[in-house]
């Protein structure tokens, strides 16, 4: 069984050292200005869309020509400061998304590569314990856990 070995990456420790200096650099950087909210505070909150995009830039337009209109308790600046920070950050966010994509991809593609070739050696070896090779039992037995059904998923199986 041959497959295609996609990718090969070997980062320098150097390159390391520079991506998580980076990297924590721009998480101290950013670390005052943000928050955590709970799933419930996300999920109280009204969200603030592409499609609503156009709705609060005119909305703030509308109360800065218009501020005899805004309620009382409406800090118009404030209102400008919050949508701002929505450009700063998402221009940041899009640019971390990439990242993380990319990264999520390369992992997944090495991963699987690393798993393919595991499971090439397993079948290599189950099939020299098969036929006495020394040594190889005791491997094809310590892999072979990786596929032993758990005694829950047993009792499921069995129960059904």
């Amino acid at each position: 069984m041959s497959f295609d070995n996609r990718i090969s990456l070997r980062l320098t420790a150097a390159d390391q050292k520079k991506i998580n200096e980076a990297l924590k650099t721009a998480q101290e950087t950013l670390k005052p200005y943000l928050v955590a909210l709970t799933t419930e505070e996300r999920r109280g909150l009204p969200k603030m869309s592409d499609r609503t995009t156009p709705f609060v830039e005119k909305a703030l337009d509308y109360a800065q020509t218009n501020p005899a209109l805004a309620p009382s308790f409406l800090n118009v600046q404030e209102f400008k400061v919050d949508l701002e920070a929505v450009y700063q950050l998402t221009e940041l966010l899009r640019t971390v998304d990439q990242l993380s994509t990319l990264l999520n991809d390369t992992v997944l593609l090495a991963g699987s590569e690393a798993y393919e070739a595991a499971l090439s050696f397993y079948s290599s070896v189950k099939q020299a314990a098969k036929v006495n090779v020394p040594g190889a039992k005791g491997i094809a037995d310590d892999l072979g856990k990786r596929f032993e059904k758990s005694r829950s998923t047993e009792r499921k199986t069995t129960a059904q």
